[in-house]
């Protein structure tokens, strides 16, 4: 009898061991689920950032235009730094302050403004990628409104040298298909002359894929100005034999000047 009773007791102890070791792989079979999941939902997501071109300058074909007057400064000049996001397609789809102005009110201005504006999409190999920076925006009193509705500001256009001897019917490497679209004020030059040199690669439709600065002026919102004004604008080249049937991509170089005097 006491036979009997310990071999029952020891099946029984051996289907609760086999029961402890089930339960254990059932719970793990269930947490690697779950974790898989996780794994599989966050991957979309690192797919699209690793996506995204990151850049120091951001080329935009529709610059984010803040108009304010000088009482939204509080008394003094305000800067800020804003990160952009924009898609394949230039479309900003999120902006968000990195360094503030220190007036909330002011910050949201510049986010709604930069949300408003249009980038243009990196291209690499052929195809727009979507487009990751930073944009630096300095707010200055004399520049408000309010300051400058009643006086005559001086512009300065497009006017490079490869543009003044086309226009002149003068021989270029290359032609701009229409004026690239430029707009200065005077006062950015800061009472100095200024110059930018640059160049840029052409894809096949004649469009600008891309600008290096070779020499900057020496003020940032000129240097980028005449990078996005090159990165809108088309030119046509004559083909030489060699490349009539098998495209190759040409780089061409041009500068242009912003003399105090010129300014009209």
């Amino acid at each position: 009898m006491l036979c009997i009773c310990r071999c029952y007791v020891n099946i029984n102890m051996k289907k609760l061991v086999q029961l402890t070791f089930l339960s254990m792989g059932l719970a793990f079979s269930f947490a690697h689920a779950s974790d898989s999941q996780k794994l599989q939902k966050l991957e979309p997501e690192t797919l699209t950032a690793e996506s995204a071109h990151l850049t120091t300058r951001i080329e935009w074909t529709k610059f984010p235009r803040v108009q304010y007057n000088s009482t939204e400064l509080s008394g003094q000049d305000r800067s800020a730094i804003v990160r952009v996001k924009a898609n394949k397609q230039g479309r900003v789809t999120h902006a968000d302050i990195q360094e503030s102005t220190g007036l909330k009110a002011l910050d949201q201005k510049l986010i709604l403004a930069v949300e408003q504006a249009e980038v243009k999409p990196h291209q690499e190999n052929g195809n727009k990628k979507a487009v990751v920076g930073d944009q630096t925006f300095t707010l200055r009193l004399k520049d408000a409104s309010d300051q400058t509705q009643n006086n005559i500001v001086c512009k300065y256009s497009f006017d490079s040298d490869v543009w003044r001897r086309q226009s002149k019917d003068k021989s270029t490497a290359f032609k701009y298909m229409q004026q690239p679209t430029l707009s200065l004020d005077q006062n950015l030059l800061k009472f100095k002359d200024r110059t930018v040199k640059f160049k840029f690669k052409v894809n096949k439709q004649g469009e600008v894929t891309q600008v290096k600065l070779k020499k900057l002026s020496g003020v940032n919102a000129i240097d980028q100005a005449v990078s996005n004004a090159v990165s809108n604008s088309k030119v046509e080249f004559k083909r030489t034999i060699s490349t009539l049937w098998i495209y190759k991509k040409h780089t061409f170089k041009d500068e242009i000047h912003f003399a105090m005097d010129d300014c009209h």
